[in-house]
């Protein structure tokens, strides 16, 4: 999917943020999804403008079904992986990033980067734009909910949809509303320049959501994230979003064409997380691997991870 992945160094007094375009070691108690919000007013009027990427977003999806993309089975006996492959692919996507930073933007060009995790409970706020009807909304939150939860049992990590001290916030808008967002993202993730805020008002089609994730300095723990994904989107693509931009905001920001079954990928193959990808969470929020860790350091804890992930020594 094509939503980029990016990471960036502030001046000093400010902070370091992250972009990104995609068997339970620890079951952690998490706070139930609050209740939908009454929503005031009625949804705001399809513009024509929606009403086009609408028609373009579900065209987009129907043109990958048929491709036999979008799979939601998690991969199968035709995406086999061993430990080595897991902790390769995990290398690549945990511990480099798609985009670095130049010129008060972002350029395409793969680096290496350092290890980057949260350390604080992630407290998911969903930001729906007027043009979302109620009932979309109650399906989102719902769903946005449930992998949430998922995300938790994963990772041991406490992470859930909260209605205060909101620290991940998802905007859910359409092209009026992205394009109307920059005081909304200004507010959500101070530091964010003019130009890192243009390319989300100014988002291409190619670009089908992003996420950005903040940690201070260049510590690599994360401590505030802000996603934005189409309101136009059909429903799998939405789903796909939703998955990709939240595991990516949780640290896994590269995308890797040699990883499948993989959400972290480009080539849509999967809509859905993976086993590989819930078994690189699994990895990632070890207590072995420390946010700011760099390759050298991180490959052999990863290595003995993913072998004991396959029932091999530690």
């Amino acid at each position: 999917m094509t939503h980029p992945v990016r990471f960036l160094l502030l001046a000093p007094a400010l902070t370091a943020l992250a972009l990104s375009g995609c068997v339970d070691p620890t079951v952690v108690a998490t706070s139930p999804a609050p209740a939908a919000r009454p929503v005031a007013a009625p949804p705001a009027a399809v513009t024509a403008k929606s009403a086009a990427a609408r028609a373009y977003f579900s065209e987009v999806q129907r043109a990958l079904l048929a491709e036999g993309l979008m799979r939601t089975d998690g991969g199968g006996p035709d995406t086999p992986f061993d430990d080595r492959i897991l902790a390769e692919n995990f290398l690549r996507v945990a511990l480099y990033d798609e985009y670095s930073r130049a010129g008060g933007g972002f350029v395409r060009g793969e680096t290496s980067s350092i290890l980057r995790k949260w350390e604080v409970p992630v407290r998911v706020g969903l930001r729906f734009g007027a043009s979302v009807p109620p009932d979309r909304q109650a399906t989102d939150r719902a769903r946005i909910a449930s992998y949430l939860a998922h995300l938790a049992r994963l990772t041991g990590h406490p992470i859930a949809l909260a209605d205060s001290e909101v620290n991940f916030t998802i905007f859910i808008v359409s092209e009026d509303e992205r394009e109307a967002l920059a005081p909304q993202l200004a507010a959500a993730m101070p530091g964010l320049s003019s130009r890192d805020i243009s390319d989300v008002t100014q988002m291409p089609r190619t670009t089908y959501c992003m996420v950005y994730a903040l940690s201070p300095g260049n510590t690599g723990a994360y401590n505030r994230a802000v996603a934005v994904v189409r309101a136009e989107h059909p429903d799998l693509l939405r789903q796909s979003c939703f998955h990709e931009e939240i595991a990516q905001g949780l640290g896994l920001a590269n995308d890797s064409p040699k990883a499948r079954p993989s959400i972290f990928n480009d080539d849509e193959e999967f809509a859905l997380l993976t086993k590989q990808d819930e078994m690189m969470l699994r990895i990632l929020y070890d207590p072995a691997l420390r946010p700011g860790m760099r390759l050298a350091e991180a490959r052999p804890i990863v290595e003995s991870l993913a072998r004991r992930l396959f029932g091999g020594n530690s």
